[in-house]
């Protein structure tokens, strides 16, 4: 059995998805229809409904009305069941098919939008993504998607890993920070627009406060939108122009 400590020597080494461990089927005395794929549904539920501070393998057991130890047998660490979750919500991501013959840019802006769902959907996945190896069934699907449609932008290969860093690490900060902005509203009871109006109101009216204020006002008409959500949005899609313009800059150069 891998411990923490064990983990926490050597965390590439005891990853859930490099371990040699045979499968395990149900005991006798095991709960019946309990099994991996159920244990993991139940953790990515109580992760989006409790958060990651909140997750216990005690309280996972308690919603699964079995036994801590009954979980143990299919995995052996709280880690591993983080692995197989961060794999699990990785999976609702729609990709593109190989042969799909949609444009480049599209197929990009499809992904990303995939990956800022996901992300917002799952606030507890942004600290747990650089943790882990990720390197589960469905993340190695997505970053070969990735990298497919990197493929086709015309840059060079030694380019392709710097592309998409700009593009995922941007994707990556932008929906952390629109998951977090969305749990705080939600912990405070108001709506995401009722929320920022309170605290620009609040910030409005600090007079140390106000010079700054009042640029950062001149942006927000600048950038348009009634609500925090359109707001959001063309900040996304712009910032999201701005690099595949980069791409296709860098790209040309090559021709």
């Amino acid at each position: 059995m891998v411990t923490a400590a064990d983990r926490a020597k050597q965390p590439a080494r005891t990853s859930v998805w490099l371990a040699s461990r045979a499968s395990r089927g149900r005991k006798s005395d095991q709960p019946t229809g309990l099994d991996r794929d159920k244990i993991t549904a139940a953790t990515v539920r109580l992760l989006d409904a409790e958060g990651l501070a909140k997750f216990s393998m005690r309280r996972l057991a308690a919603e699964l009305g079995v036994t801590a130890m009954s979980v143990y047998w299919y995995v052996d660490t709280k880690d591993d069941l983080l692995e197989l979750a961060l794999d699990a919500v990785m999976g609702e991501m729609r990709l593109p098919a190989e042969d799909d013959p949609a444009d480049w840019r599209d197929q990009l802006r499809a992904l990303t939008t995939e990956y800022r769902r996901m992300l917002v959907g799952h606030p507890w996945v942004s600290p747990l993504a650089g943790e882990y190896l990720n390197i589960g069934p469905h993340s190695l699907a997505f970053v070969a998607a990735i990298q497919h449609v990197l493929g086709r932008t015309g840059l060079p290969m030694s380019g392709r890993t710097g592309a998409l860093a700009a593009v995922f690490q941007f994707v990556y900060g932008f929906g952390t920070v629109e998951g977090r902005f969305a749990q705080r509203c939600a912990a405070a009871g108001l709506s995401q627009d009722d929320y920022f109006h309170q605290v620009m109101g609040t910030i409005a009216g600090q007079p140390e406060l106000q010079e700054t204020f009042e640029e950062a006002t001149e942006l927000m008409e600048a950038r348009g939108g009634d609500t925090v959500e359109e707001m959001r949005e063309r900040d996304f899609v712009f910032a999201l122009d701005l690099l595949i313009a980069g791409i296709e800059a860098k790209s040309a150069h090559q021709v």
